[in-house]
């Protein structure tokens, strides 16, 4: 039997042979961060990668855009590709944490659509914008870069192209409105930025493939690169973004480039698993549709791919049709999850802001909501990897994706970017406070809480404002967002209290409270009686609920639609629920359901949801949590209220009860004297507006049994001793994130 390798030389020299007469040309290879990618080389013909002791790690043909690439490389010198028998150039796989030589960084920036080069020789497409009004003659100016694969690098102004998009005649060369952040909200606040185009998408060179090495090590030679310009304040840079863009600074600033100041990301993922398979449970939804959508934009223009790409090239732009050349070796992410149901190590963790989390030493401003609809509420979890970091500012709201930049959080940030990055004292900033109505979509201040741009415009000097800045605390919740009864509409963007902590989890939450699941469907402190109930999830009978959207909007700031969130029919779930509580009690931070489960089946897939259940008969949703049942070991890190797991080694149901605890999405939220705390066990669905779960049908005909009362069930909250609730309880269906419905009691009657 001939080797495998034996077999490849035997079929490049076919080729070679074959095409006796004909011209085969071996193209250009070059090395990148793990990977090597050949250019130039002549379509359909045979290719294999050679490592220096001449072992093939890769083959395949080329392209009908003369390129092929190979990924998980080790670094290395002495690779060469061997097109149709022909022997290429040598070159070396990079490393990455190596830097590359400082010349690399000596490009020049200009205003306007710019390519940076990377270590690898991609080319990037990225947008200098300066701040609004200003002139190059103006600067040195403070400087933040925006990295994304939205389409960012889109030369034309962001405002016109988001008022256009909403009159129905979008710009092809507008940048998406989720880049705003460097689009006008920086410009506006006075920094210049730098709109940067992840590579493989856009205009920029290089194949995509999400978080991978090279598209994490191109975020720092772009940050050395921006920071050398001659118009750049300090010679330092900051970040700033909001969803890919946020992540993006997380992976980035891991690297340490030298010539990084700071960085403020919002509505991040702790980890791309977790937002991929909530509870080891693939994500249809928002993940799937998500990453399909990036891998349309990574389509080589102008066919396919961005519209501004398209534009570009169809008006002669040789660059950016060049950098089209290696769109067809893009990695088929959505390919990829479906086929790695659990966490491997080697695809997962480089892709993991919580792994790069832990070595960033830039100061940090992080934002987020609790009920992210889009990477999901489990983004605190990242808070704990930077607590060797004591330059960390976190603010967390309640509400949807877009929260992160509510206007009590928007202010600080504008700080934050002034005090370390800008070196200034941040100053009142009208032309900030009046972009705010339209950033929000609203049309007055009235339905908004006012942004106050500064706190601390009277500070004598930078040290005064960083000191008066650093005493906000670590970690700050806001509560009620959209019930501030200052303001005249349910679901404006404001919260009318919040607390602050010096970590995450709170430490006075230490193990928390735990309550038992009894029968009758009661929640109460004392458990009662040994019992169990039966129940037969159905995602069938849990669909997703749908959303009342009145139209477009060019950003992404519009009210949160309401959400129709149904009640539990027949005997698909059951609800347990306490009694009225006495005194407020306020949760703040990770909790978990310990459920002693039997099933009829070999593994289940699970849904909790916390609400609270209101005096006058409405019901609140506060959180959620999801677990396929065969996950259900945990870690040694686990805690009681934090049930981490390795997400490895899925472990059939064995039969009679196991326990099985559902780490619950965390919690921020204040229970009011006189509700009832109430948890509900279904399967997955109906309770997410963007979330979806792949979960088998079961007909109904699937039985779970919950052990009750003594040796049964629990649930445990964060509960904070001693807080209270900083305003009255608000209108139902006004908190921004967290949909209403009329309570109806489950069948076990909780």
């Amino acid at each position: 039997m001939v080797g495998a390798a034996a077999l490849l030389v035997l079929v490049g020299v076919q080729d070679a042979a074959g095409s006796a007469g004909a011209t085969v040309d071996p193209g250009r290879g070059s090395g990148s961060v793990t990977q090597a990618y050949l250019l130039g080389a002549t379509p359909g013909a045979r290719v294999a990668l050679r490592t220096g002791a001449g072992a093939i790690v890769g083959a395949g043909r080329v392209d009908r855009l003369g390129s092929y690439l190979v990924r998980d490389l080790a670094p290395g010198p002495g690779y060469r590709f061997e097109v149709a028998g022909r022997g290429g150039n040598s070159f070396a796989v990079l490393d990455g944490p190596t830097p590359p030589s400082s010349a690399l960084y000596r490009q020049t920036l200009r205003p306007g659509l710019n390519y940076v080069r990377v270590r690898d020789g991609i080319t990037l497409a990225a947008v200098v914008r300066l701040p609004v009004g200003k002139t190059m003659a103006d600067g040195p100016f403070p400087t933040v870069v925006e990295y994304s694969g939205y389409q960012i690098a889109a030369p034309n102004d962001f405002l016109p192209g988001a008022i256009a998009a909403t009159a129905g005649r979008p710009d092809p060369l507008a940048p998406a409105t989720s880049t705003m952040f460097g689009g006008i909200v920086a410009p506006t606040a006075g920094f210049a930025t730098v709109n940067v185009q992840m590579r493989g998408s856009g205009c920029s060179g290089g194949a995509f493939d999400l978080f991978d090495y090279p598209t994490t090590y191109d975020g720092y030679d772009v940050i050395e690169t921006v920071a050398r310009q001659p118009w750049v304040s300090h010679h330092r840079v900051g970040m700033v973004g909001v969803s890919f863009s946020g992540i993006s600074q997380i992976l980035v600033a891991g690297t340490r480039p030298p010539h990084l100041a700071a960085i403020a990301p919002m509505s991040i993922t702790d980890d791309l698993y977790s937002t991929e398979f909530p509870g080891g449970i693939f994500n249809t939804g928002f993940a799937n549709t998500w990453i399909g959508e990036r891998q349309n934009d990574a389509r080589p223009a102008p066919a396919g791919g961005q519209p501004y790409a398209a534009e570009l090239i169809r008006r002669g732009d040789r660059t950016c049709a060049a950098n089209q050349r290696l769109r067809l070796q893009t990695q088929n992410v959505q390919r990829l999850a479906v086929d790695h149901p659990t966490r491997t190590p080697s695809l997962f963790t480089h892709r993991s802001p919580a792994h790069w989390a832990s070595r960033i030493t830039v100061p940090v401003f992080l934002s987020g909501a609790l009920q992210d609809e889009q990477t999901g509420p489990q983004w605190t979890s990242i808070i704990p990897e930077l607590a060797g970091n004591r330059n960390v500012w976190v603010k967390a709201i309640n509400g949807g994706h877009i929260d992160s930049a509510d206007p009590q959080i928007l202010g600080p940030w504008n700080e934050f970017l002034n005090i370390f990055v800008a070196q200034r004292v941040p100053r009142d900033n009208p032309a900030l406070v009046a972009l705010a109505p339209v950033l929000y979509h609203v049309t007055t201040s009235t339905v908004a809480r006012p942004l106050v741009a500064s706190r601390f415009a009277d500070a004598p000097g930078l040290a005064a404002a960083r000191a008066a800045f650093a005493r906000d605390p670590r970690v700050q919740v806001f509560f009620g967002s959209g019930t501030d009864p200052s303001l005249p509409i349910p679901g404006s963007l404001s919260a009318p209290w919040s607390l602050g902590f010096g970590s995450w989890p709170p430490a006075t939450v230490r193990s928390g409270i735990r309550l038992a699941l009894n029968g009758n469907g009661r929640l109460a402190m004392v458990p009662a009686a040994s019992a169990s109930v039966s129940f037969r999830p159905d995602p069938a009978a849990r669909p997703a609920g749908t959303l009342d959207v009145t139209g477009p909007s060019p950003l992404p700031w519009k009210a949160l639609p309401p959400y129709h969130w149904a009640p539990i029919p027949g005997r698909v779930g059951v609800g347990f629920v306490s009694a009225p509580q006495r005194v407020d009690t306020v949760a703040v931070g990770p909790a978990s359901l310990d459920l002693r489960l039997a099933s009829s089946a070999p593994d289940t897939d699970l849904q909790a949801t916390i609400s609270e259940v209101r005096p006058d008969g409405a019901e609140q949703l506060v959180t959620t949590g999801y677990l396929r049942a065969s996950f259900r070991r945990v870690n040694p890190a686990a805690t009681v209220l934090n049930p981490t797991r390795d997400w490895l080694d899925p472990q059939p149901l064995p039969p009679g009860f196991s326990t099985v605890r559902i780490a619950l999405n965390p919690i921020a939220y204040g229970f009011r004297a006189g509700s009832r705390i109430r948890i509900t066990i279904t399967a997955p669905g109906g309770d997410r507006t963007s979330w979806r779960f792949a979960t088998p049908a079961t007909g109904g005909r699937i039985v779970d049994t919950i052990a009750l009362g003594r040796g049964g069930s629990t649930l445990t909250l964060p509960v904070v001793p001693g807080a209270r609730a900083g305003s009255p309880i608000g209108p139902c269906a006004g908190l921004r994130g967290q949909p209403c419905r009329d309570y109806r009691p489950a069948f076990n009657g909780g």
